[in-house]
């Protein structure tokens, strides 16, 4: 039992490194293309771009659900040895793209490793008894933490490959000291693991595996799974732009700051997996989407300097103006109070509430003869509110970390109600997840593009969040009743 045990970390210790290389793999392009871009290398629209960055994730989505099948079928050291070795060849050629159609299909190929997830998901739940599953799942998906080793490290890998932008074209053995890692994981992962099915999967029809996704339930974990790893990925790339536009950042320094969001969002899903083993999945994703909730619905108030009609000053009778002071307007026998207008208050440090301005401005001169209600003084109100940056990442901090527990969340769920099914209930809960990341970033740019405000991107995560929490209770409250 102890000899089972030991192979089994060292499984989940090999899965979890292989998934790590691979989802740094995944968000290549979020770097990549951005660098290529911005140093004219190549001449590709804001369009362009999203695609480029959108693709991988795209095929990395789709391939999830016949990965996850093929693992429950055949195991997970064939399946995953030959993922990475697949991936390795499109990410090898990418370093000798010249046009946007080459380094389209490259991207579509090297994608591949986004399906890794529900390879290392169906293989390391074999490995585990029931009781164990959530925090073993956690720990695997802690390589999450992949995309933040891609945002961190490769921006520094690029300048020292271009001599700080000297020497544009070596830009490409970027891709091959990727193609490389995926090659070296390949063949550690294949001498260092055992293989193992799930039991049965032998002999199981395709028809009898995709029997689960009949099952309402499958479709509600892959819409809590589109929020907290479909938004994490989004958010990993959206993220850069998003400090770069609204906090006039540098892109070295967006990185960083994302990297805030992304690291921690993948390392503390280990934790969420031991908290859904230790206090049930539901309620571990019930504080997941409140948190997430109020989040989201702080975030979504705007950077924002704007002047907007106050309360003004009327007259309650009629007569002639015979005083008119920055503080007060008299009308025959009658006075109305003003407001000047204060100083303007300070716009640098840390200033985490809107400040608001209110004063009123006489719009009558000694000798005017005004009738009832008629406006004697016009009211204006300034609000300057400054989203600090610092409140703004501490509450994208705390996202992470919510999406990061809540990822481990939805995944316990799936060996309580699908033991024989890991694969194929993972596979589609995790194509669901990743549809996200690819969807996601067109949704914030869409509404972007309608509205003009960076913030939309919080709007809509509310929603979602929203739309799962009322799903999640009209679940529970029909348990409760059949209780």
């Amino acid at each position: 039992m102890t000899k089972e045990l030991g192979r089994a970390h060292t499984i989940l210790a090999l899965n979890t490194l292989a998934f790590t290389v691979c989802f740094a793999a995944w968000m290549l392009n979020g770097v990549l293309v951005t660098f290529l871009v911005e140093n004219r290398v190549f001449d590709w629209s804001a369009g362009q771009m999203g695609w480029l960055i959108g693709i991988p994730v795209l095929t990395g989505s789709l391939v999830r659900l016949p990965l996850g099948m093929a693992t429950d079928r055949f195991g997970g050291r064939p399946v995953y040895t030959l993922l990475m070795l697949a991936a390795a060849v499109p990410m090898f050629f990418l370093g000798h793209a010249d046009s946007y159609r080459e380094f389209m299909l490259l991207s579509l190929g090297f994608g591949l490793t986004g399906g890794s997830f529900a390879v290392g998901i169906a293989f390391t739940s074999v490995w585990y008894s029931r009781e164990h599953q959530g925090t073993a799942l956690g720990i695997f998906g802690a390589g999450n933490a992949g995309a933040a080793l891609t945002v961190m490290g490769a921006p520094t890998l690029l300048n020292r490959l271009t001599d700080n932008g000297a020497n544009l074209d070596g830009w490409r053995s970027l891709p091959v000291y990727y193609a490389a890692a995926l090659v070296v994981m390949a063949v550690l992962f294949f001498l260092g693991t055992k293989n193992k099915t799930a039991e049965g999967a032998d002999t199981k029809t395709i028809k009898k595996m995709l029997a689960p996704l009949a099952h309402m339930r499958v479709w509600r974990f892959g819409l809590y799974y589109f929020l907290v790893f479909g938004g994490f990925v989004a958010l990993a790339q959206w993220l850069v732009p998003y400090y770069v536009n609204v906090y006039a950042m540098p892109l070295v320094t967006a990185g960083l700051m994302t990297s805030i969001f992304s690291l921690p969002s993948g390392l503390i899903r280990a934790l969420g997996g031991w908290f859904s083993d230790l206090f049930g999945a539901r309620r571990v994703l019930y504080s997941v989407l409140s948190v997430v909730g109020i989040c989201c619905f702080l975030l979504i108030f705007p950077k924002m300097d704007i002047e907007s009609p106050g309360r003004g000053v009327m007259a309650r009778s009629a007569g002639t103006v015979t005083e008119v002071t920055p503080t007060m307007i008299t009308v025959e026998d009658r006075t109305y109070a003003v407001i000047s207008e204060p100083p303007d208050q300070p716009r640098e440090g840390f200033l985490p509430w809107p400040v608001v301005k209110s004063w009123q401005e006489p719009q009558v001169e000694v000798g005017d003869e005004v009738v009832r209600r008629q406006l004697l003084a016009d009211g204006m109100t300034h609000i300057y509110f400054q989203a600090n940056v610092g409140i703004f990442t501490l509450l994208v901090f705390i996202i992470g970390i919510a999406m990061g527990v809540g990822k481990a969340a939805v995944y316990k769920y799936i060996p309580d109600y699908f033991p024989d099914d890991v694969g194929v209930v993972g596979g589609i809960v995790g194509v669901l997840g990743g549809l996200g990341g690819f969807v996601c970033p067109i949704i914030f740019g869409s509404l972007l593009d309608s509205l003009g405000l960076w913030t939309t991107t919080w709007m809509f995560l509310f929603l979602v969040t929203v739309a799962c929490l009322v799903w999640l209770s009209l679940v529970v409250r029909r348990i409760s009743r059949q209780i």
